[in-house]
């Protein structure tokens, strides 16, 4: 698990591994939400025609392409919430808040149904 205080020292880091390529100008809100979806298809990619068996089971190779989409869709996720100043682990929390009043435990345990139609 990773702490608030280090995903903070991970967003310096990337502030300065941005500014020294000068890049800031480009990492724009659009930008940056653009190049999360890609890396995330890029992520889906490493799964696409597994067996959900198949996608629990990775070989090593596949296990090291499936950590490194990973970590650019978090690499994008926290600049993305830099350039617009969101705390993430606030915003996650609070998230995770609104969804147990959506999905209720007695209603939702062992269901995959939508939460408007449980």
């Amino acid at each position: 698990m990773t702490s608030g205080n280090e995903l903070l020292a991970l967003r310096d880091t990337l502030r300065d591994f941005v500014a020294e390529r000068e890049w800031r100008g480009y990492h724009t809100p659009k930008n940056l939400a653009m190049a999360l979806i890609v890396e995330a298809a890029e992520l889906v990619e490493q799964f696409q025609w597994s067996t959900p068996e198949e996608s629990c089971a990775l070989t090593p190779e596949k296990a090291m392409a499936v950590q490194e989409e990973m970590a650019d869709v978090l690499v994008y996720l926290v600049e993305l919430a830099d350039v617009l100043n969101i705390d993430l682990i606030h915003a996650a929390h609070d998230k995770i808040a609104k969804n147990a009043l959506k999905y209720p435990v007695e209603k939702a345990r062992g269901n995959a149904t939508k939460y408007n139609k449980l």
